[in-house]
């Protein structure tokens, strides 16, 4: 098993504020907030589910649905959306343990979902006979709880034991219990995570590492474990061991097992911020060994060999290794103080890494060149790890790959996609051409449709790439309505990548589709995410406004028929283009989004943001930081777009009063405002399928309405 820090922390960004810490607001605490901001007209809003907070979500959720979802046509949308998401047709995803192939899956029948399992000779197969292991749909009912899948981790070597994750409603709190695959119930008196953020994981069959919310002070500031233990089968959890415990204003703390055989060992990461961490290695006898590569590298470890992705240069004195460069050392070596350090790659001015995994006897190494994709294999010798293409990787799409089983094969799964090339599976070896196993079907007519890629200048003079789906024949008129996406943060890339939903939606009906790799992603690697950090977080919008810009300077559209959507971290990218740009647009989907900056910090897992955006409570950064809170920017002296806010009551990660707030604000000025909330859905703003397809369907037809001619 390979042990990579940088996922734990995605997948702490991941999971947020236990829903008992925002679903019960103490009403004292919610009564001095608004002491405290009597500026702020609407905190009151930040009650997620205060009565008078939801009377007023109820609202508008009817204006909204009586202005977008009472036509046939979106009717027909929702369900078309919904169909496709429910599709057998869809490929069943697979992770290997032992013998078996293991897959969760949503359909119409199984609304929460299956987990199931198959033999690969089984898998290969048209039509793949599953062994149902976990029928949700039937333990919600049992419990009458609306329980959504997060995962589960099973135990080597016999595999016969599981801790399954579930979150109610799709909140990124979440609990893990213990379940017996043979008997496939879950295990009385079992290992068992109570509802909070935070994980649980084997050490083996007696033992696990646990980190979550311990009573007082054990959550950090931005509301994360601060405490990872270790917790014997039959004893109670307030008598588990402590292996390590963080500071109040650390990001998160935990603690995991590496069950590679004969590589086994015990880590402690400390995440301090979002690219400040440190990496442990927790000995037998609970001494903590730092592996001392720099803060703010990603480091993981795969039978014994460390890998470091650097995101700031580092100086050693005798030699500088360059940022985004990824190297390579023996951990044991490196630990002594004699390791080696080989440099894997080195990035160039188009290029970046994307990612590296191992096989048993190789590592591949996904490189980007101006946002496509390369894919090498790297062999270990005497003289280095030497570096080959990829035999059988496609030249062009978006290419995933993952190791079948990594300590016991050089076998991989591959995927390939694009825009409009439906995604199609394959299973490799090292060495020889894969196999195609699965494609997806056509979920729209793509014909006539081509994908390219344009840049564009920003304020700075800096190249910003952007990908645009539209007709062969497009006409230059200035007329075709456009949807323009992003996000631009925390060192995410934007790739191409096969959306049925879109295809449905938007490209097949004449509208083009275009995706902007701005500043503040990952694809030019961490330069491209630095150069928009906190008081540059403004290159993100002049690039985002840039590509807009281009888009009208072509004549591809107009500020009459552009669109743009975008969520989470791309929310707030909206409410900025709502705010400073409001020229360049007709309509906006914000989605999810961060809007009242000068309060992030306070609401939910904002604290754990800083690194990105800065303190608003430091006055010096509060300067900057005032100029991107969308919240503070608006005016009813200014024409603004028309715009849709979607988010969820259950979203744990960023507060719903952002949404709330930026809309109350809005349609007091007198703007041309919507909003929908639904009650249900965790971040991604559906908890279900249906869920799911009613609320694209809801952005599309808001977005047709505004960017279509009239018919």
């Amino acid at each position: 098993m390979e042990f990579n820090l940088s996922r734990w922390v995605t997948y702490a960004v991941a999971i947020a504020f236990s829903s008992a810490h925002f679903l019960y607001l103490n009403p004292v605490t919610m009564s001095q907030e608004i002491e405290s901001n009597p500026s702020d007209p609407y905190v009151w809003l930040e009650d997620v589910t205060g009565e008078k907070a939801i009377e007023w979500v109820k609202s508008k959720n009817e204006v909204t649905l009586s202005k977008l979802a009472s036509s046939s046509e979106f009717k027909q949308l929702e369900s078309d959306l919904l169909a496709i998401l429910d599709s057998n047709e869809r490929i069943p995803f697979v992770s290997k343990n032992g013998e078996y192939y293991y897959n969760f899956w949503r359909d119409k029948t199984n609304v929460r979902g299956l987990w199931r399992r198959t033999t690969l000779a089984e898998y290969k197969k048209k039509d793949p006979k599953w062994e149902i292991l976990l029928d949700l749909d039937q333990l919600a009912k049992e419990e009458n709880e609306n329980w959504v899948w997060k995962g589960a981790s099973l135990l080597r070597p016999n595999y016969d034991l599981a801790l399954i994750t579930l979150s109610r409603g799709g909140a990124d709190a979440d609990v893990t219990r213990e379940f017996n695959i043979p008997s496939r119930g879950f295990v009385k008196d079992g290992f068992q995570r109570p509802e909070a953020k935070g994980g649980m994981s084997w050490i083996d069959r007696d033992h696990v590492f646990i980190q979550t919310d311990f009573g007082p002070n054990s959550m950090t500031e931005s509301g994360y474990p601060r405490i990872a233990k270790r917790w014997k089968r039959g004893t109670p959890l307030e008598s588990a061991e402590i292996v390590y415990e963080g500071k109040a204003e650390d990001m998160s703390i935990s603690a995991f097992h590496d069950d590679s055989p004969g590589f086994e060992r015990n880590y402690v990461s400390r995440t301090i911020a979002f690219y400040n961490d440190e990496l442990f290695v927790l000995d037998d006898n609970a001494k903590l060994i730092k592996v001392d590569a720099p803060n703010t590298a990603n480091k993981s470890v795969f039978r014994g060999t460390l890998a470091i992705e650097l995101r700031e240069d580092w100086d050693l004195g005798d030699k500088v290794y360059k940022a985004g460069s990824l190297l390579f050392t023996k951990l044991d070596d490196f630990l002594a103080g004699n390791g080696t350090l080989e440099v894997i790659f080195e990035p160039s001015e188009s290029t970046a890494l994307a990612s590296i995994g191992f096989t048993k006897d190789h590592a591949i190494l996904k490189v980007l060149d101006d946002v496509k994709d390369k894919l090498f294999v790297l062999t270990p010798s005497r003289k280095g790890w030497q570096r080959a293409t990829m035999v059988g990787a496609p030249s062009f799409g978006t290419i995933g790959v993952t190791a079948v089983d990594p300590d016991e094969s050089n076998e991989y799964f591959m995927t390939s996609t694009d825009y409009l090339t439906p995604t199609t599976l394959y299973m490799g070896k090292i060495g020889s051409e894969p196999e195609k196993l699965k494609e997806l079907p056509s979920f729209f007519d793509a014909k006539g449709l081509k994908i390219s890629q344009h840049f564009a200048k920003s304020n700075d003079g800096t190249r910003v790439p952007y990908f645009m789906v539209a007709r062969e024949d497009i006409e230059p008129n200035s007329k075709n309505p456009t949807l323009l996406y992003g996000y631009g943060g925390f060192e995410i890339s934007l790739q191409p990548s096969y959306s049925a939903s879109v295809g449905r939606a938007w490209t097949s009906q004449g509208g083009v589709y275009v995706v902007a790799n701005i500043r503040g992603g990952g694809e030019y690697g961490p330069r491209w995410h630095k150069a928009a950090l906190k008081a540059n977080r403004h290159r993100a919008y002049e690039d985002f406004a840039a590509v807009a810009e281009d888009l009208i300077a072509r004549k591809v559209t107009s500020p009459d028929h552009l669109g743009i959507q975008g969520g989470s971290n791309g929310g707030l990218l909206m409410g900025n283009m709502v705010a400073l740009y409001p020229d360049l647009f007709q309509a906006v989907v914000c989605q999810v989004p961060l809007l009242d900056m000068q309060r992030y910090n306070k609401l939910l897992a904002g604290a754990s943001w800083m690194a990105e955006y800065g303190n608003p409570d430091i006055p010096a950064e509060w300067s900057f930081i005032k100029t991107f809170s969308p919240y503070h920017n608006v005016s009813p002296d200014r024409k603004y777009p028309n715009v849709l806010f979607t988010t969820s009551t259950r979203d744990d990660r960023v507060h719903p009063g952002h949404a709330r707030k930026m809309m109350a604000k809005m349609e007091q000025q007198g703007h041309s405002v919507l909003y929908y909330e639904n009650i249900e859905g965790g971040h991604g703003g559906a908890a279900n399928n249906k869920q799911s397809a009613f609320m694209q369907a809801l952005a599309y037809t808001f977005l047709r309405k505004q960017l279509f001619p009239t018919k």
